[in-house]
């Protein structure tokens, strides 16, 4: 089968298309004809060997894939040949077939595409997570997004304006905004043209950001930091800029407002029936057309590499998705 290969570990110009054999399905996976899949920043990670896992040379990249099964695992229940789903696959998915812990795949609701449904997990998911359970965002509340017009940032403010808050989304050009304020954002801030912390002041009239959504990192995190309000809650969510900040921690103590981290991957390992009603929800709103994926560009398996690039380059509107 045709698979993107990252022998070493590097940037996205270092991967390769080859022929490899098609993975064996172990009796408690199921072996997935993959016919589109997600394009995510910790899939820029992995390659470079800067993510939480560390998968064995070589692999593919490639985490959150739809398709069809076309073979199961011995001890596998609940699932059937022929079926379609949406599977968290880590890596791997990068190929034309893919092997999957039973416990990560997912049965496709009927009417959504694979390329929809391989583009939403890791995006709303992150999100819902982070502002649901780790900053509780109360209806009325202002919600900064930082990154707006990235996959996660893009979620979060659908999901933030769902949810009742007033967002504000931040972003690097006017494109990006106009994408935000089409999701719901009722306030937008180029950070790059203009003082983020000046604009963040005047806009919530100094009375501060109740809920930080921050993808991000890098140098606007002080300053969005300093417009907390008091008991709001900073959100980290990545860092898309490539430099973790580091953060003058007597600014929490002087705003009285917390620090949380945000980790999807490891709450839905530790916390499968919580992470699994978030998913339920999610994929309720989904088929009811109330929140709504935006694939930015869609990319050939040969093309894998550049749509890497492309979000290295931050070139990416909303999510990008690999069809095979």
């Amino acid at each position: 089968m045709n698979a993107v290969v990252c022998s070493q570990f590097g940037l996205p110009d270092t991967l390769q298309v080859l022929d490899i054999s098609t993975p064996i399905p172990s009796s408690k996976q199921v072996l997935i004809a993959v016919e589109a899949c997600g394009v995510n920043f910790p899939d820029v990670l992995i390659i470079q060997n800067k993510y939480q896992f560390t998968p064995e040379l070589p692999f593919s990249p490639g985490g959150e894939v739809a398709g069809t099964i076309v073979e199961l695992g011995d001890e596998v229940q609940g699932l059937e040949l022929g079926q379609r789903v949406l599977a968290l696959c880590g890596w791997g998915g990068f190929a034309e077939k893919v092997a999957v812990d039973v416990d990560r795949v997912f049965p496709l609701p009927l009417g959504l595409s694979a390329e929809v449904a391989a583009t939403t997990l890791y995006a709303y998911g992150t999100s819902y997570h982070a502002l649901k359970d780790r900053a509780m965002l109360q209806v009325g509340e202002t919600l900064l997004v930082l990154g707006a017009a990235g996959g996660v940032g893009l979620a979060a403010v659908e999901l933030g304006k769902k949810m009742g808050a007033r967002v504000i989304a931040a972003a690097s050009t006017e494109e990006k905004l106009a994408l935000c304020r089409q999701k719901g954002a009722a306030l937008c801030i180029n950070y790059e043209t203009e003082d983020l912390k000046a604009r963040l002041k005047d806009l919530t009239q100094g009375k501060g950001i109740d809920v930080v959504y921050d993808p991000v990192g890098g140098k606007f995190t002080e300053s969005a930091l300093r417009n907390m309000a008091w008991k709001g809650r900073y959100l980290v969510v990545g860092f898309t800029n490539g430099e973790i900040p580091k953060l003058p921690m007597n600014l929490p103590l002087l705003k009285g407002c917390a620090v949380l981290g945000v980790f999807w991957g490891h709450f839905a390992k530790l916390e499968p029936t919580a992470s699994l009603q978030n998913t339920h929800q999610l994929l309720s709103w989904i088929q009811a057309g109330e929140i709504a994926q935006h694939v930015g560009k869609k990319y050939m398996l040969a093309e894998a590499p550049q749509a890497l690039q492309d979000l290295l380059d931050r070139k990416m509107l909303g999510k990008g998705v690999v069809v095979i």
